[in-house]
């Protein structure tokens, strides 16, 4: 079985030595995903002139989904070969305003899917990070 792996220029660059994506055969496997953005700055968390910081996981989940769309589109893929979808949810009361952006992109007939609370991720204004298995016949 032949593997490639890739790391896109025009997304955030991983914060260690690993790719966006990587292909095995068939399968896609895209590694965990934030609302990071190429500049640094992360989608859905402002901060104002006091240092107040305001995050907001619906629109974290809806860039955290886009950019793993993005990578999907990569290969030729797209979010509906997602089989299998893990979330890591720094804190469980934002799993409601996380189903509610979920469902604006996959229906009760999308992938597997399992969510897990994580004590922290890798930056602060991090609330959520998601990594997925897509099938894609080679």
């Amino acid at each position: 079985m032949v593997t490639t792996s890739k790391t896109l220029s025009d997304k955030a660059k991983p914060r260690g030595k690993y790719p966006h994506i990587k292909r095995a055969g068939s399968f896609l496997f895209v590694s965990g995903a934030s609302s990071r953005r190429k500049d640094g700055s992360f989608r859905g968390a402002e901060q104002d002139e006091m240092g107040n910081v305001s995050l907001d996981i619906k629109e974290q989940t809806r860039a955290v989904i886009e950019n793993i769309s993005d990578i999907l589109k990569s290969e030729g893929s797209s979010l509906d070969d997602v089989v299998d979808l893990t979330t890591f949810l720094v804190n469980m009361n934002d799993f409601k305003g996380y189903n509610e952006a979920y469902a604006e992109y996959f229906t009760e007939n999308g992938p597997a899917r399992t969510t897990v609370a994580a004590h922290q991720l890798p930056h602060p204004l991090i609330l959520i990070e998601i990594k997925v298995t897509a099938f894609v016949p080679a």
